[in-house]
């Protein structure tokens, strides 16, 4: 007998889960079904993220719901358009031997009219996200005061995303008697508070430890230092050759930057965020179904909506500001009994970040090293060694032998293997011979030096630029035109100190390689920037009011103004080297990705690049650095700025 059939479902059920090939129900299944098919109960059912909890709540509604009724009589809440879309689909495929069960999906960014008009053409069943469903009951478009069944599905995602208001409402318009079901991988105190509110002597089911991740993912950090963090993601992706992951970044900003880098540099990736629309939504998320997306960099919002088979890896780019949110993302992977890694990449200041999540999910993290140069090439040579092996040989080719023999006619074996894999792996080798390790190892670096020293994340750096009152700025003009040209935050530039001739101003530590890249040679309006760091850090960024300017002296750990904390950021940013693909691209004069590693990725760029760029335009060629030439005061040709950096004596500067 179908362990499906122990359940006590029906033969439309069962026709229906053997079409789609279901040998064994799910734990959650197996708990879950028994108990909403015997009794009329409310539920509450604590698993993770992709443990099956859609068939869970949906075969036991399935069967009863009465199909002969066409009114209305269940509402299924979730927190994303996607996941929406994903539910109903699944629904559809559950009851499509259950004639006259219709199920309709509601939710933003499609006509709310035709939503409208297809439940009342009859739709017993509803998905919905809470938004759109509360603008529906707003306009009298449709009817829950009589539903029978009330599930809401990944309920403390919708609450994180502040969904609390609109459940609380729509709640408040359904009848007492109903079943309520509710299915979360969390239980933080809002979902306590909606069970209690709403919910009589729920049942409980709980697989694993309440909050707790799944066993089949792995979990390992790497420590890096912030400037780092890019080149890192790059490095864990090249070891990994069949990587096939959702890269997650707090911001959208964040997720665009570091996958539009990623572009650049040959990676077949795609941003996934709110500010895209809903058909550039889709079609990124058709492309990383179909593989052709290998790195799909996404908010937490936008990926509720992932439902892929076989994700290898879920990379923590940069930490959720929720420690919660940790488990819905590393739920990506390590679905259906297959296992899965979840990386984390962190500076030293966020490590408190991990003892707090092992806490949360009750297993372990590994702590790894980025691997180095030679590590990686071995691996993709081991990997490219595999990939000949399993070829396919396409027997067209033989047609061409007798010329490819007489070029490669007085070549031994041996020489033949070296050759054809050098074809390959010159570029790796190339490339990472000349590249520092991220374990640790620092480089000498000159504190003169036009490229930055090594800096903890959280330490403030201070630059010298060429730029000053000569060039029409007040230290506030200034800072405008620093976090405008560097694509910065308002706090991000502080300590600016103009003078006649040039400035100062500082960043943390984690913005230092975007500075010397972007502003160095940077032409303003004729005049090319030039931009070093100083050996003087200016001084504590402690106390700073929200213009960037210091609390001074004997004040500056009293009262006054809300500065920020001197500690580092977490998150970094995406400001890694720019064009440094590793050797998914050749940079040189052939097409990009042409015979390279990943040949076997699909040629073309998946995704949707958005036209705003992760740093300011520049008028061609800007970006091209000449000789270093003595500074000089503007508007004076010949004569020289005559100070250092570490020259303090010019007059005394104005403090921001």
């Amino acid at each position: 007998m179908n362990k499906f059939e122990q359940l006590g479902l029906n033969e439309s059920l069962l026709l229906a889960i053997k079409d789609l090939g279901f040998e064994n129900p799910s734990e959650v299944q197996e708990k879950a079904i028994p108990v909403l098919l015997e009794q009329n109960t409310d539920l509450v059912a604590l698993a993770q993220t992709g443990t099956g909890k859609t068939a869970a709540f949906g075969f036991p509604l399935i069967q009863k719901i009465d199909a002969e009724d066409r009114s209305t009589q269940a509402l299924i809440l979730s927190p994303t358009r996607e996941l929406c879309l994903q539910i109903t689909n699944e629904i559809k495929q559950y009851s499509k031997y259950v004639k006259g069960l219709h199920t309709v999906a509601v939710y933003g960014g499609a006509s709310i009219t035709e939503q409208a008009r297809e439940i009342k053409r009859g739709a017993q069943i509803i998905v919905a996200t809470p938004g759109r469903m509360q603008d529906m009951i707003n306009r009298g478009l449709v009817n829950i005061k009589n539903i029978n069944f009330c599930i809401l599905d990944e309920a403390d995602e919708m609450l994180n995303m502040g969904f609390y208001e609109d459940i609380v409402s729509i709640l408040s318009d359904t009848p007492d008697e109903k079943n309520t079901w509710l299915f979360s991988a969390t239980m933080p105190a809002e979902v306590a508070r909606i069970a209690k509110k709403f919910m009589h002597n729920p049942a409980e089911v709980t697989v694993g430890t309440k909050n707790s991740g799944t066993a089949t993912v792995s979990h390992e950090f790497y420590c890096v230092n912030a400037r780092d963090r890019y080149e890192a993601l790059k490095r864990l992706a090249d070891a990994n050759p069949d990587i096939f992951s959702v890269v997650f970044c707090r911001t959208k900003r964040d997720t665009q930057a570091v996958a539009e880098k990623l572009i650049e540099d040959g990676y077949n990736a795609a941003a996934l965020h709110g500010d895209l629309s809903q058909a550039q939504r889709d079609g990124v998320m058709k492309s990383f179904r179909g593989r052709q997306i290998q790195m799909l960099v996404a908010t937490d919002v936008a990926a509720r909506g992932i439902d892929v088979d076989n994700i290898t890896h879920v990379v923590n780019y940069q930490l959720p500001d929720e420690i919660e949110t940790y488990t819905h993302r590393s739920g990506r992977t390590g679905r259906a009994g297959k296992l899965g890694t979840s990386i984390v990449i962190i500076t030293k200041s966020e490590l408190r970040k991990i003892s707090s999540i092992e806490r949360i999910i009750q297993q372990k993290f590994q702590e790894k090293t980025i691997p180095s140069g030679m590590e990686i090439c071995e691996i993709q040579l081991l990997h490219l060694a595999n990939k000949i092996k399993d070829t396919e040989v396409d027997h067209e080719i033989d047609n061409y032998l007798p010329a490819i023999n007489e070029v490669l006619d007085g070549l031994s074996k041996e020489e033949l293997i070296k050759k054809m894999v050098s074809v390959e792996f010159n570029r790796f080798i190339n490339y990472y011979k000349k590249k520092r390790d991220l374990s640790g190892e620092k480089g000498e670096r000159s504190e003169r030096s036009s490229e930055p020293r090594e800096i903890r994340a959280g330490d403030p750096v201070r630059y010298f630029v060429n730029i000053g009152s000569r060039d029409d700025f007040d230290w506030m003009q200034l800072k405008d035109f620093l976090k405008d040209t560097l694509g910065l935050g308002r706090d991000d530039v502080f300590k600016v100190d103009v003078k006649e001739g040039f400035s100062f101003f500082n960043t943390d530590g984690e913005h230092t390689e975007k500075v010397m890249s972007v502003l160095n040679g940077y032409d303003m309006n004729g005049r090319r920037i030039n931009v070093e760091i100083s050996k003087n850090d200016g001084g504590s960024r402690e106390r700073r009011d929200h213009n960037g300017r210091s609390g001074g002296g004997e004040r500056r750990n009293s009262g006054g103004f809300g500065g920020r904390s001197s500690a580092p950021r977490s998150g970094g940013g995406s400001f890694g080297p720019r064009k440094e693909g590793g050797f998914r691209s050749d940079r040189g004069s052939a097409p990009r990705r042409e015979g390279g590693f990943s040949s076997d990725r699909p040629a073309r760029e998946s995704g949707f690049r958005s036209d705003r760029s992760a740093a300011p335009k520049r008028e061609p060629g800007s970006f091209q650095r000449e000789e270093r030439a003595p500074r000089r005061s503007v508007g004076s040709a010949d004569k020289p700025v005559g100070r250092s950096f570490d020259d303090a004596k010019a007059k005394r500067p104005r403090k921001s």
